[in-house]
């Protein structure tokens, strides 16, 4: 089976692959979740990949907002 992903293809994700990365990080580290996407952002970023460094970054805040939401603090 064929991969749709492309290594040098641009990085950016459709607000629904955002959503679908948040309930997989969620599901599998729970608590951790916004530190396990913010390592894959810090990780991209040392390697120069500026895109998915974003991108990451973006689920990480995403995690971050479903869990204030979730115990009814307001998001900055």
């Amino acid at each position: 089976m064929a991969s749709g992903w492309h290594f040098h293809g641009d990085a950016t994700p459709t607000p629904g692959e955002v959503e679908a990365m948040v309930a997989v990080l969620e599901g599998r580290h729970g608590a951790w979740a916004a530190d396990v996407a913010e390592f894959f952002s810090t990780a991209h970023s040392l390697k120069g990949d500026a895109g998915r460094s974003w991108a990451w970054a973006g689920v990480a805040e995403m995690v971050r907002r479903r869990a204030a939401t979730r115990l009814g603090e307001q998001c900055p």
